[in-house]
Parts: structure tokens; sequence; C-alpha cells
């Protein structure tokens, strides 16, 4: 197994970043400067087309940190930040351009390129977890959420239903057509947002994704506004979801 490889390190803010690697995987992780006691761990995925450090990222990182003392890693998916791209990427690559370029639907090509990140993700997610508990200030005993949305959601979905250490998650802005089957597994505490506006994603379509978990607790966060356009405070109503799932009272305005 793979250990956490520190390579970098700020703070500003009441917040510790770490650039770490795991084997050939790039990740981040912030924690509460204060160097507390064990906390709860939130694992982030990105974005389609961006990385571990996207500015929402790290926005929303901060604000898991700073309002509940929590312990939040992002990795980069394959082929993306600083992670070389294969010849099969760069050909679905260029196929949304072309699609985009055309006018024609993104969708069923992001389905497919999202559910072969996915197969590549997922393991890799579970080691980087595996090393990241064997840190002293997570441990392996602690609870562990999920928060991804687009991609991070493709990735998330098949990542939830395969590890139990996994107790509470977030998702949203995404098809059903690959992870509705997959949701069906997944009985855990939900927050799911949706765009009743999203250019890309219709409204049946986000609502089926929703309807598939079978979550005895879920919600829906639907907002007006277009795919891009999650207002956010949907970040502030994540840290809340967490708080109350992982353990940990909001301690300060997110």
């Amino acid at each position: 197994m793979h250990s956490v490889d520190f390579t970098a390190k700020t703070s500003s803010d009441g917040v510790v970043e770490r650039d770490f690697t795991v084997g050939e995987v790039t990740g981040a992780l912030w924690s509460p400067a204060s160097g507390a006691d064990r906390a709860p761990l939130v694992l982030m995925g990105h974005g389609g087309g961006t990385h571990k450090k996207w500015p929402g990222m790290v926005g929303r990182a901060h604000r898991l940190v700073t309002g509940c003392g929590f312990h939040v890693a992002t990795i980069d998916a394959p082929g993306h930040g600083g992670r070389p791209r294969t010849e099969h990427d760069e050909q679905e690559i260029a196929a949304l351009y072309r699609a985009r370029s055309a006018g024609e639907p993104e969708g069923p090509i992001v389905v497919r390129y999202n559910a072969h990140l996915a197969e590549r993700a997922v393991p890799e997610w579970q080691a980087a977890l595996d090393a990241l508990q064997e840190l002293p200030e997570i441990g392996a005993e602690g609870p562990v959420g999920y928060f991804g949305l687009n991609m991070g959601t493709a990735i998330g979905v098949p990542l939830t239903a395969i590890e139990p250490r996994i107790t509470a998650a977030v998702f949203g802005l995404h098809w059903p057509d690959r992870l509705a089957e997959t949701a069906k597994q997944i009985t855990i505490p939900i927050e799911f947002v949706l765009q009743w506006d999203d250019e890309h994603i219709s409204r049946q379509s986000g609502l089926a994704l929703f309807d598939a978990f079978a979550s005895k607790e879920k919600t829906l966060h639907a907002n007006a506004g277009r795919h891009k356009e999650v207002p956010r405070f949907e970040a502030d109503s994540a840290v809340r979801f967490f708080a109350r799932h992982l353990g940990r009272a909001v301690t300060s305005p997110a």
C-alpha cells in the first residue's frame, strides 16, 4: 500500500493546505491550523476539465475546515490537473469539443467519458483513503463524507456504492444514464443539487437520478439557474449537512 507523501505546505486563515501524492496520484489535504485532535474527513471530487485545487474546490474546503474543523482531501482525476492524458482521454475530449462547436448535445459524450474515468478513479480514491487514514490526525475509525458535483458525482456514486467508510454524501448535476442502477445500492444520507434551468441536464434527468438513491434520508436542492450557476450558499448547506452526519457542530459562519 502506498503512503501519503507530502510535497508542499502553506497556511492561511486558520487552514493548513498540504499537497501530497499517493503513488502517482496527486492530491491536496486541508486541515485546521490549530492541530486539533482527530476529526472527520470529507473527500471532494472535482468537476470535468478542472483539478484538485480549482478555486471552487479550495473555497469549499476552507468552509468545511473553518466551519466544522474537518479535514478535506481531493485528488486529481485521471487526465486532469498535472496528470497525463491517455490517447483515449484525448479522443473523448476532442469529441466533446466537436459536439460543442456543432451545437450538438454534449451529454452522451460526457456520460460515456465520465464512466470511463470513474473506472480508473474509484480504486485511486480507495488507495488515497487508505493512505490518509494512516495519518494520526485522521485515523481509521473516524467518519468519512464525500462531496462532488458534475464529474465528481460520476466518480463519487460508484465509489460510495462500494465504500462502506463513506457515511454521508453530497451529489448533483449529472445524468442518470450510467449512475441510476448504482445509486440504487446507496442507502446513506444524501443531499442532491439540481439546477432547474440546466441547459445540459433536463429536470427529468436530474430528478430521475435523485429518485434512484435508496437512501431513507435524501434531500433535493433545486435552484433556478443554468448548469454553472449553482448558488454559493449550496456550499454552506453542504457544511451543515456534513456537520449533522459526521458529528461536528458548525463552529463559525461558513
